[in-house]
C-alpha cells in the first residue's frame, strides 16, 4: 500500500501480509478442531495455534511504520495526519460496525454507539458474534494514532531514551494491574494496558534502523534466519506455557506483548534491512496480500465461519492433513477474493482522498 508521505517498500506489504495470513491460520485451526478434524499438539506449531500473534505483528509494524514516516517528514502535523488515518480506517471498520449492529438488533441500546471507539471493551456489539469480533483491536489502533504525533515528535527531540522512559512506565503498569484483575490474561490481550507497548517497540525498531541501517543491511541476510527463529521460539514458549483462552490469569502474561513485540521487530528490521529478492512473482503476490490485509483481516472469519456452519468438515480424501490442506487453501482464496474486492470498493476510493501532513509536504 504506497504512501505519499514515505517511499513505498514492498518489504512492509509483505509483512502485513504475513500477520493477515497468522490470524486467519488461527481461526481455521479453531474452526477446524471444532467441527471435528484434527489439530495441531506441538507448541512448535505455535505460530498456527497461537497465531492471535499476527495481531502482535500489526501494532508493532505501525509504531515502526509510522515513526520513519516521522524520521523522514520531520514533525507531524496533527489535523492532516488523523484526517488521513480517519481516511484510512475509518471506512471499512464502520462497515463491520453497522454489520454488529445490525446482526444485534433485537439487544440493541443506543449506548451501543460509543462502543464504535472502544469495541475491545465490555459487551461491544462487535463483540457478540465471532464474524465481526476481529474488530476489536481497531479503537486500540487508533488510540495509538491520536498519540502518535505527539510521541513522535518527543522521542525526535529526545531520542530513544523517551521511548524507553514510556516502555519502562507500562511495565509498571502492567506490573500493578495485575493481582487487581479476575481475568488478567484477557486484559493483556486487547487493552490499552496490554498492547500500547508494542506500538513503542516498533517506534523503537524504527529509530535503531536509522541509526544502524548500513549496518543491519550488510548483516540482514544472517540475521534473518534467526530472527525467524526467534519468533517461531517465542511462539512455541507461549504454546507450551499460557496459550490463550486458557488461564484466565497468568504471570507469564504480564510481559508477554513487550517480549512478543521485541521478536516481531527483529524480523521487521531484518526482513526490511534485507538487500535479496524474492521472485518478481511472488513479491507482487505478497505485497497485494499486504494491500489487503486489512479487509482481509476484518472480513476472514465470516468465511470461516459461513463454512464451518453450512458446510462442516470436508474430506474428500480421508487423508487428515491433506484435507486440511485443501480446505483451508479454498477458504483462504475465498477471502482473498473477497478482500480483493472490498479493498476496491470500500477502502480504495477514501485512500485516495489522503494528503501529506509532514511538515515538508504541503498537500
Amino acid at each position: 500500500m504506497k504512501s505519499i508521505n514515505l517511499p513505498y517498500s514492498p518489504r512492509i506489504d509483505q509483512l502485513r501480509w504475513l500477520a493477515a495470513t497468522l490470524v486467519f491460520l488461527f481461526h481455521f485451526s479453531i474452526k477446524w478442531r471444532a467441527s471435528g478434524g484434527g489439530g495441531f499438539d506441538s507448541p512448535w506449531m505455535g505460530l498456527v495455534t497461537e497465531g492471535h500473534t499476527g495481531v502482535a505483528l500489526f501494532f508493532t509494524l505501525s509504531g515502526f511504520l509510522f515513526m520513519r514516516i516521522a524520521q523522514f517528514q520531520g514533525q507531524i502535523r496533527y489535523r492532516p495526519f488523523l484526517r488521513n488515518r480517519i481516511l484510512r480506517i475509518l471506512p471499512l471498520y464502520l462497515v463491520i460496525f453497522l454489520v454488529a449492529l445490525s446482526l444485534s438488533r433485537d439487544q440493541f441500546q443506543p449506548q451501543d454507539i460509543l462502543y464504535l471507539l472502544s469495541a475491545n471493551l465490555g459487551h461491544s456489539p462487535t463483540s457478540q458474534s465471532v464474524v465481526t469480533g476481529a474488530a476489536w483491536c481497531i479503537p486500540l489502533e487508533f488510540l495509538f494514532y491520536l498519540m502518535f504525533p505527539w510521541i513522535s515528535r518527543f522521542a525526535l527531540e529526545q531520542g530513544m531514551s523517551y521511548l524507553l522512559r514510556l516502555l519502562a512506565l507500562m511495565v509498571f503498569f502492567k506490573l500493578m494491574v495485575y493481582s487487581e484483575s479476575g481475568n488478567s490474561t484477557l486484559m493483556y490481550f486487547s487493552t490499552f494496558v496490554g498492547r500500547f507497548d508494542q506500538f513503542l517497540v516498533g517506534m523503537l525498531a524504527a529509530m535503531a534502523l536509522q541509526r544502524h541501517e548500513a549496518r543491519l543491511q550488510r548483516l540482514a541476510g544472517r540475521l534473518l534466519p534467526a530472527a525467524a527463529l526467534l519468533v517461531v521460539c517465542a511462539s512455541a514458549a507461549q504454546a507450551r506455557y499460557a496459550p490463550l483462552n486458557v488461564q484466565p490469569k497468568a504471570a507469564f502474561w504480564i510481559l508477554w506483548s513487550l517480549i512478543e513485540s521485541c521478536c516481531w521487530a527483529g524480523l521487521i528490521l531484518s526482513w526490511v534491512g534485507w538487500q535479496g529478492r524474492l521472485p518478481a512473482w511472488l513479491e507482487r503476490l505478497l505485497a497485494h496480500g499486504g494491500k489487503i490485509s486489512f479487509s482481509f483481516y476484518l472480513l476472514h472469519m465470516g468465511v470461516i465461519q459461513m463454512a464451518a456452519q453450512n458446510v462442516g468438515m470436508v474430506a474428500p480424501t480421508g487423508v487428515g492433513w491433506l484435507d486440511a490442506a485443501l480446505v483451508l487453501a479454498l477458504l483462504y482464496g475465498c477471502v482473498w477474493g473477497l478482500a480483493t474486492l472490498c479493498y476496491h470498493t470500500v477502502e480504495e476510493p477514501f485512500l485516495r482522498l489522503r494528503g501529506g501532513y509532514g511538515v515538508f509536504q504541503t498537500g
